[in-house]
């Protein structure tokens, strides 16, 4: 009786073991899924089955899109392409003078076009220019224009080519100004540079290599970048967006589409792209372009003819400063002589705005008030000193020097 009632209890637990094994099994496995691919769950399905809202669907989406493409500049730069022009300048390079121009003998033998004297020579630079106005403004670099130009051509997108005129020109920031009979040109609106964020995204747009309409991204990599060596005022936006031959002179864009720069230079070894450019932020280029506007040229803050130069560990030991910040006199003129300064003094302070180097201390005079007074502090002999110079147009001081 027990052996027959054996085999069937032996057949009901075996059952019942399996089918607590098997459900592990599949649980296991689903446990296993949801936690592998957890993103391949629709938005609907997620908010029926777990009762999530659409922001947090949102969140869980997010990561996906950005994974499958990044930033999507396709509207901005369709936009901000119609605003920047392709610039072509003639120059002409005076020839070098011979003495032997006047010998009949070396001129019958040599002619007018040999080593020693020959016609002037032509040369094209090429770069890029923005359209800021509607009614033919266009800034580009000072350098894309020339010291001898004789003749400026403006590309525009829609394939017109015409002649620009000099409005004005700016070395000390490398900005240009100029005007073309146009009206109704679309326009890149100014954006504010201030607001630059370290890691931000930008657009560099222009004409790299005579290719028009080239349209790189890049973030960027700092602000207030000096010492750079192109220009006497620098306080420019450096990216890793691609700037190269051609691109002077064009446009630096945030993801709003908004000019923030004008594309100045880079930095390589090689003459090509490495990473890192240069861009003249849009505050200062717009207070350039202002004045260019309407007085011709720029009109900054100056004290009179004063050089500094950068403090190396060396002089600052034998001057008995403690470190190198600073900006140190090394000549003046007797006017700013006379107004307290003397040459070797160390500026550490300008109207309360601690200096850190030369760059620094020249953008902050040339940003004040004409009319204005400096208060300087200075260490002079191991003791620190005040001295106060008034703020004059650079143009009259350079006039009375």
């Amino acid at each position: 009786m027990v052996r027959r009632l054996a085999l069937p209890l032996f057949l009901v637990v075996a059952g019942f073991v399996g089918g607590v094994i098997a459900t592990g099994w599949v649980r296991a496995a689903e446990n296993f899924r949801a936690s592998e691919v957890p993103r391949e769950v629709s938005e609907p399905a997620v908010q029926s089955k777990r009762g999530v809202d659409s922001r947090a669907a949102a969140q869980i989406a997010e990561p996906r899109s950005i994974a499958q493409g990044g930033p999507d500049f396709t509207r901005i730069a369709g936009q901000a392409v119609k605003g920047v022009a392709n610039i072509s300048s003639l120059q002409v390079i005076p020839r070098r003078n011979s003495p032997f121009d006047n010998d009949p003998f070396f001129r019958y033998f040599f002619g007018d076009d040999q080593l020693f004297g020959g016609r002037d020579r032509r040369s094209l630079s090429l770069g890029s220019g923005v359209i800021i106005s509607a009614d033919g403004y266009v800034v580009t670099n000072n350098h894309v224009v020339g010291e001898n130009m004789r003749q400026i051509t403006i590309a525009l997108p829609d394939k017109r080519e015409i002649k620009g005129e000099v409005i004005g020109t700016d070395p000390d920031t490398d900005i240009a100004l100029l005007k073309i009979s146009v009206s109704g040109l679309p326009v890149l609106p100014w954006g504010d540079s201030a607001q630059l964020k370290v890691g931000e995204w930008v657009l560099a747009i222009g004409s790299p290599f005579q290719l028009s309409q080239t349209v790189t991204a890049g973030i960027v990599s700092a602000t207030g970048r000096a010492n750079m060596g192109f220009a006497n005022y620098e306080d420019f936006i450096q990216t890793d967006a691609a700037i190269n031959p051609g691109n002077s002179g064009g446009a630096l864009i945030n993801n709003r589409g908004e000019l923030v720069g004008i594309n100045t230079g880079i930095y390589s070894e090689s003459g090509g792209y490495q990473g890192i450019g240069f861009a003249v932020p849009s505050n200062l280029a717009r207070r350039v372009v202002g004045d260019l506007m309407k007085y011709g040229a720029v009109r900054r803050g100056s004290i009179g003819y004063m050089a500094v130069e950068k403090l190396t560990p060396q002089l600052a030991e034998e001057l008995g400063t403690s470190n190198t910040n600073g900006a140190l006199v090394a000549r003046l003129s007797r006017q700013v002589f006379d107004q307290g300064m003397r040459a070797g003094d160390v500026i550490v302070g300008f109207n309360g705005t601690t200096i850190d180097d030369p760059s620094q201390f020249l953008r902050l005079v040339s940003d004040s008030r004409i009319g204005s007074t400096a208060t300087l502090k200075v260490l002079r002999s191991g003791r620190t000193v005040e001295v106060k110079l008034p703020i004059v147009s650079s143009s009259s001081s350079r006039a009375r020097r």
